[in-house]
């Protein structure tokens, strides 16, 4: 039986200078894990059961980051499916995208945290070390520069 997690890309806009384009103004929100490798993720984390996928991702968003989805806008049209193993065994993970509706929205970290960071796309890449996470991080930035 495979893993299944779910969570959101979280981005945010800040005011751009009336020079530069409107996708340099975006930043993408990752945690630190306080486990492990203490890997960068987008919040995310199993499905609980009775939960639908979409239920999931703003659970983990509200227990990881402290972000209600009334603080959220979802974005229509993307979803992304990953598939991995961990430990032997398969895992996917669904994410979709969300703006936090004020970018100077507060962060709360749960236990499960030690560090959160707002970065610019390259260096969400760069703090994201597996590729397919970097790949869908460029993947919703592709999508949302499309949607400008």
């Amino acid at each position: 039986m495979a893993v299944r997690a779910c969570g959101l890309i979280i981005y945010r806009r800040l005011q751009a200078a009336p020079s530069s384009k409107v996708t340099d103004s975006i930043e993408y929100l990752l945690l630190q894990t306080s486990y492990g490798t203490h890997h960068w993720t987008p919040p995310k984390g199993h499905v609980d059961p009775g939960e639908d996928d979409l239920e999931t991702a703003f659970r983990e968003t509200r227990e990881e980051a402290g972000l209600q989805p009334s603080q959220l806008t979802l974005i229509e049209g993307y979803r992304k499916e990953l598939h991995y193993p961990v430990r032997g065994k398969p895992k996917t993970v669904v994410y979709w995208l969300a703006e936090v509706k004020d970018c100077n929205t507060e962060i709360k970290l749960s236990e499960e945290h030690q560090a959160f960071q707002w970065l610019k796309l390259e260096d969400a890449c760069k703090f994201a070390e597996y590729e397919d996470m970097q790949a869908t991080l460029k993947e919703a930035h592709q999508f949302l520069c499309s949607k400008e």
